[in-house]
């Protein structure tokens, strides 16, 4: 008779709260739209859409560099990694004067600043709540060690 391990509460992590979830999604989305931008930047470069084929193909491959960023945190947030918080945060913390850029020039892009603006506070918001806290590990638990 054969007997399998079976795997011990401590072995199964725990599910990742909800508020965590939402915050990578968040994240996650800000990132892929800036990959987006980024892919359409380099694409108007390479198809000499634009004045200066070179300005835009620098500024497609900058942005793609930044939209890692936003990702990688995203994906460590997905993954309850403690790490991801910070770089989360400050990603947020560089939305919000983009947003205000876009909010000041008015017209179509202030849809996109406000969503921008609201992503950016509702990540923060998510990410200090002290349920995503503890479940990162971070926390009055965490500093007394």
């Amino acid at each position: 008779m054969s007997t399998k391990p079976t795997p011990t509460e401590s072995a199964v992590p725990a599910p990742l709260p909800r508020r965590l979830t939402a915050a990578a999604a968040l994240t996650a989305l800000e990132g892929l739209a800036l990959a987006c931008l980024g892919i359409r930047m380099l694409y108007v470069g390479i198809a000499g859409a634009h004045d200066s084929a070179w300005q835009a193909e620098t500024g497609g491959i900058t942005v793609l560099v930044l939209a890692a960023l936003p990702l990688i945190a995203a994906r460590g947030l997905h993954l309850g990694r403690r790490w991801s918080r910070g770089p989360a945060l400050i990603t947020q913390l560089m939305a919000l004067p983009v947003a205000w850029t876009l909010w000041t020039t008015g017209g179509a892009m202030a849809v996109a600043a406000v969503s921008l603006a609201l992503a950016a506070v509702a990540v923060v918001a998510l990410l200090v709540n002290p349920t995503a806290t503890q479940a990162l590990g971070i926390g009055p638990a965490e500093q007394a060690r």
